[in-house]
């Protein structure tokens, strides 16, 4: 590392805007964390959407992120890093951090860019494009896989040179035989006329096909015109049947225009009749409630009035007197009559109907008691 190498990079990152300050005794011992944290700054200058682990704690995190950072800036910016170098994280990093800071200190100058107005704000600015040499990248590679390819192949016949050099030699010293020769020519020259002979055959099989293709074209000319003419001809005329056509078309509107009409009406007239009937079957059901209701009512009523009368006849039975008397036999009688009464009432009460006439004349039934009661 020498003092020259060192200031400029100081003087470089900061005028590239690098936050942190640094001074000349921070590469005398090894730092590996300004070192990597240098790199990271650089590689996000250059391009702030690239991906790289900054994790340097272990042995394997520092060895994968100077990989990494000199396979970016080989692959974005053609810059070879000695990886050595950089994972010393000495003096002898600063030259591999000059090449980088270097590239982006000269772009900076041909922008324009005065070294007193730069900051931080502006680093997300820079970013280089390299998509016009994707291309020559691609192309570079194909290069150098067919150079090491055909490298291969060349070792292969050099490797074979030891055992040709003495066939190539006795052929060489072998005396020419103008009888092979001419031998040898002619052949050449019969095999180039039979090839001509082909190549005419073909030619004049093709004017053949294209004479014949032609004489198709002209047919389907033809052809296409009578269609042509025929259609437009078609199209001219109108037939026979059209007015009566038109005439049944106007009717069957009609037709179908009665038809719709009347199948609204009909729908119309089956709604109106399917309301009615719904409305006399509720009106039906709630007059058999009422009915029902009515009937229950009745029941009731007429149970009470037998309960009544059988108080009533209870209460007439008893007296003071010991013996037997006339109201008493009375009194029974009634008894007995209104027991009678009652049975009968039993009996017509599952034929019977409303009646008012008859809940007025069960009600009468206990008058008799009414006199026990005063002669008691």
């Amino acid at each position: 590392m020498s003092f020259r190498d060192l200031r400029n990079l100081t003087e470089m990152m900061r005028a590239l805007g690098y936050p942190r300050l640094i001074s000349m005794e921070n590469f005398r011992t090894p730092n590996f964390k300004l070192v990597a944290e240098v790199l990271l700054w650089l590689v996000k200058r250059y391009e702030p959407q690239t991906d790289i682990p900054s994790d340097v704690e272990t042995e394997q995190d520092r060895v994968f992120f100077i990989k990494a950072v000199a396979q970016f800036m080989a692959t974005k910016a053609h810059i070879k890093l000695n990886t050595k170098k950089l994972y010393q994280a000495d003096g002898n990093a600063v030259k591999e951090l000059l090449k980088v800071t270097s590239v982006l200190y000269s772009a900076m100058n041909i922008k324009g860019v005065e070294w007193a107005d730069f900051s931080e704000e502006d680093s997300s600015k820079f970013k280089f494009d390299l998509g016009s040499k994707i291309a020559d990248l691609k192309a570079a590679r194909q290069l150098a896989s067919e150079i090491t390819s055909k490298g291969a192949s060349l070792y292969d016949l050099l490797g074979k040179e030891v055992e040709l050099r003495e066939a190539r030699a006795e052929s060489i010293a072998r005396p020419l035989e103008i009888n092979e020769a001419e031998k040898l020519v002619k052949i050449a020259i019969d095999s180039v006329l039979e090839q001509v002979q082909r190549t005419k055959a073909m030619l004049n099989n093709v004017a053949l096909d294209e004479a014949t293709l032609e004489a198709k074209i002209e047919k389907r000319k033809s052809e296409l015109e009578r269609s042509q003419k025929r259609l437009e001809t078609l199209q001219s005329l109108r037939p026979a049947f059209m007015d009566e056509y038109e005439r049944v078309e106007e009717q069957l509107q009609q037709l179908y225009s009665s038809y719709l009409e009347k199948f609204r009406n009909l729908t119309y007239l089956e709604q109106l009749l399917e309301s009615e009937r719904q409305t006399e079957q509720e009106m039906f059901e709630e007059a058999a409630n009422l009915m029902r209701l009515m009937q229950s009512r009745l029941k009731e009523e007429e149970q009470n009035l037998l309960k009544s009368g059988g108080r009533a006849a209870a209460r007439v039975v008893g007296t003071m007197q010991g013996g037997d008397t006339e109201e008493d036999e009375d009194s029974r009688d009634s008894e007995i009559d209104l027991d009678e009464d009652d049975d009968e009432e039993e009996l017509e009460d599952d034929s019977m109907e409303m009646s008012p006439s008859k809940s007025s004349h069960r009600a009468r039934k206990p008058e008799p008691l009414g006199e026990s009661d005063s002669d008691f």
